[in-house]
């Protein structure tokens, strides 16, 4: 119930923002200051700040998936108009305060005019460079080195990819973009490290074109996933939920929609690749899913396998890295921090994680965490990257 206590801090927000534009194009221009300017101007903001409210209340359909884009694309706009305004608003007193204008005079200088031009300049091409920059994939490499031998083969390509976050920011054409990336790499393995999907199935515009995107992407070896704290069924305003009761669990459309696109799905348990190799997939660290509990220490993983063979972990998190390096992993795959997505975020994640993003080696024990290739929230970002992961790890 966050978003209802938070709702009126944003409606506030708005009515201020408004304002503020309102008081700059007076003073740019008398036009604005004609009640049959002003009135649309307000419709059309209205809509905008509203527009998150709007898609979410819709039936499922075209217009709510329109909708709930132009919300998410607001939200980073918004941010950005929020931090700019800030800046903008502390340059401008230190400026009046160096030429001694009074500041009741403010509002009708050259200054405030012209200010006021290049805060939107950047906001503009900020938001649109954040939504460009999110729509095309990168493709990052890391060489990894496990000290086991494996007699079957002296090295395996895997390709990591995460949070791809299929709804309402990230449809069909960006998971073709992605299988396309992935098939240029050849891979033995994909591995797919949870939030695949984003909470509601029903934003998802067309599953059957996004299952066959999935079936095209050649591995060797196959696909394997777990899921992450987004893959749920669960309603979202703003990225806030509004049921806590009942436990989270994935839409049985989900877990079919990955079976129908020939990925393994792992939940607390793992495959092995030529009877070498551990692959290991651990439920998401908040949101467990159907039928668990309780996930298994890394002590736990460990104690029933053998050591000697390279232990491979998928974890949407990037968490327990210290405990999983003394329990024996050799390699721990996540993603779920986006590495920020936007500024300032893009910081902050630094201080939240020991690995928030790219690669941290600890002794023997390898962590690698990608951005991911979808969004959450904001369509947009700034200050990461989309990416798919190649990872060339050798035997020894």
């Amino acid at each position: 119930m966050i978003a209802v206590f938070l709702s009126p801090l944003y409606i506030a927000l708005h009515i201020y923002l408004i304002w503020r534009l309102l008081i700059w194009l007076g003073a740019c221009h008398k036009i604005f200051k004609k009640k049959q300017v002003i009135i649309p101007l307000l419709l059309i903001y209205a809509f905008f700040s509203c527009s998150i409210l709007i898609g979410f209340l819709l039936p499922k359909g075209d217009l709510k998936y329109l909708i709930s884009g132009i919300g998410n694309f607001w939200l980073g706009i918004l941010l950005y108009t929020v931090i700019v305004f800030i800046i903008n608003y502390y340059i401008k007193l230190a400026y009046f305060k160096l030429k001694k204008i009074p500041s009741n005079k403010t509002k009708d200088t050259k200054f405030y005019k012209v200010s006021g031009v290049i805060s939107i300049i950047i906001i503009a091409f900020i938001s649109l460079y954040g939504n460009i920059n999110a729509r095309n994939i990168h493709t990052t490499n890391y060489e990894v080195t496990i000290n086991k031998k494996v007699k079957s083969m002296s090295e395996l390509n895997i390709v990591l990819v995460a949070d791809l976050h299929i709804g309402y920011n990230v449809g069909s054409t960006q998971i073709e973009k992605m299988v396309k990336k992935i098939n240029k790499e050849n891979p033995d393995a994909v591995i797919m490290a949870g939030d695949i999907f984003d909470n509601d199935y029903d934003a998802i515009y067309n599953p059957d074109r996004i299952v066959n995107s999935f079936r095209q992407i050649k591995s060797k070896y196959g696909i394997f996933a777990v899921y992450g704290n987004h893959d749920i069924d669960e309603k979202t305003l703003a990225g806030f939920t509004f049921d806590y009761k009942s436990k989270k669990i994935s839409d049985l459309r989900m877990d079919k929609m990955l079976s129908n696109s020939n990925i393994k799905l792992l939940r607390d348990d793992y495959i092995m690749l030529n009877e070498e190799i551990y692959i290991y997939g651990r439920p998401d660290y908040k949101k467990l899913g159907r039928n668990i509990d309780k996930r298994k220490t890394p002590v736990e993983i460990t104690s029933d396998l053998d050591k000697s063979k390279p232990i491979i972990l998928i974890d949407h998190q990037p968490r327990e890295l210290d405990e999983l390096e003394e329990a024996g992993i050799d390699l721990d795959l996540s993603g779920h921090t986006h590495n920020g997505q936007l500024f300032p975020g893009t910081l902050l994640t630094k201080l939240l994680w020991k690995n928030p993003y790219g690669y941290l080696k600890i002794n023997n024990f390898n962590s690698i965490v990608t951005s991911g290739v979808g969004l959450y929230g904001p369509n947009m970002r700034v200050g990461s990257i989309a990416e798919i992961v190649k990872i060339k790890v050798k035997f020894l």
